[in-house]
């Protein structure tokens, strides 16, 4: 009786050190937490404004729908973007690539380059009536414990209008559904 006491003292110091051993090095080896690029894919609705007009005609701004949405990239902070410009009086398309910048768990910033390409003839959509660079300048709020994003942003079209070449500005937002 007495040898298996002391096999279950020798027993129980052995667990208790390996345990502080485990829990030692486990400390050793922790790093100071990072925040991570807002979590999660989604597709959303909104509205749209254009800031500027062709310069030669005065048409362009006005108002637009969007639909609009974000690939995410899990190990990189990339995301694959596009915005399509609905019901308005021209139709648009701008797909992006973005750099995303995390500022807290939930809530990224991006800058995305890409390239509008409207569908209309003569009116022209929030981002121009002409095929051009842009930049998208944003940011992305996941609401948590939900499936529900909240997007901003606005795109920035480079000689987007025909007549006179001007740059075309628009802003944007609306809510999309996280997958």
């Amino acid at each position: 009786m007495k040898q298996i006491k002391r096999q279950l003292t020798r027993a129980a110091i052995a667990s208790a050190f390996g345990g502080t051993v485990a829990i030692a090095s486990g400390l050793a080896t922790m790093q100071p937490a990072n925040a991570q690029a807002a979590y999660g894919s989604y597709v959303g609705v909104g509205a749209a404004i254009g800031l500027t007009e062709e310069a030669d005609t005065g048409d362009g701004g006005g108002f637009s729908g969007v639909i609009a949405g974000r690939y995410r990239f899990l190990r990189m902070p990339v995301s694959i973007r596009a915005t399509a410009f609905i019901f308005g009086s021209s139709m648009a398309l701008v797909p992006t690539v973005s750099y995303d910048y995390p500022l807290t768990w939930n809530t990224d910033i991006y800058l995305g380059a890409g390239i509008s390409f409207p569908t209309g003839d003569d009116d022209p959509s929030p981002v121009g009536n002409e095929t051009s660079f842009v930049l998208q300048p944003g940011i992305d709020y996941m609401f948590p414990n939900s499936r529900l994003a909240l997007f901003g942003n606005a795109i920035i079209a480079f000689g987007g209008y025909r007549e006179g070449g001007n740059t075309a500005i628009s802003l944007q937002g609306g809510v999309g559904y996280q997958f």
